[in-house]
């Protein structure tokens, strides 16, 4: 039996809830049977999901609302979706304390950072020190972007090596990191591409998109499947 990968909402569009093509085919091709978790305002329906599925990817999407985690808008702000916003960590939290698997993807790993109570630049520019361009403009998301260097002894490590060349789509970057996680891996101009926590199975935040890299990297290829098989 192939194991269940909830697959959260990215995002809602004209009254209609999406998530892109791209991470359902990841899952499958993966191994996994990709399960679609849709925003519910239902703290029984979130406890649902987290009995069904197996493990759970959190994928890119739109901002973050400031004011859950602790700060107001600001110049450089995208659009945002409270309601979703507040869905997503709470299911977040409550799929750390299952302690299965989670792969936080993009907007995803910067769910994961407010769910443990850190924060986020709002955007990249409001950092003090000068930085790269970290949303491409290319012909093809799976175009590569910038160097992403791993920590050595960290599970990313063990999964895709020290170097890694990525696509790069995201204007916000984690800040203060939350409880229990250690970053694993950043680019030359020290944003936090990954992050994980040590003291759970598995869980692995990146900022890069590995599901739009799928078929031309088997880095991200790899990622997927260690998913797959830590679930």
């Amino acid at each position: 039996m192939k194991s269940k990968i909830g697959i959260v909402v990215c995002g809602i569009y004209d009254n209609k809830q999406f998530v892109t093509n791209t991470y359902i085919q990841s899952i499958r091709y993966a191994g996994g049977l990709p399960l679609l978790i849709p925003l519910v305002k239902s703290n029984s329906a979130i406890d649902e999901y987290v009995k069904l599925c197996d493990g759970f990817l959190f994928c890119g999407g739109a901002d973050i609302t400031p004011l859950l985690f602790g700060q107001e808008p600001v110049n450089g702000l995208g659009e945002t979706n409270i309601r979703l916003d507040i869905f997503q960590i709470r299911l977040m939290k409550k799929a750390l304390e299952s302690q299965k698997p989670i792969l936080a993807i993009c907007r995803g790993m910067q769910v994961l950072n407010v769910a443990c109570g850190g924060t986020i630049y709002q955007d990249i520019s409001l950092k003090s020190e000068d930085t790269l361009n970290h949303m491409q403009n290319s012909a093809s998301r799976t175009d590569i972007s910038h160097k992403v260097t791993v920590k050595s002894g960290t599970q990313l490590h063990q999964i895709v090596g020290s170097i890694l060349y990525t696509n790069s789509f995201h204007h916000q970057a984690l800040d203060r990191l939350g409880t229990g996680l250690v970053v694993s891996a950043h680019t030359s101009d020290h944003i936090i591409e990954a992050v994980e926590m040590p003291a759970h199975p598995f869980v692995i935040g990146i900022q890069w998109h590995p599901e739009s890299m799928f078929q031309t990297s088997k880095e991200m290829r790899e990622l997927f499947c260690r998913f797959i098989k830590a679930v």
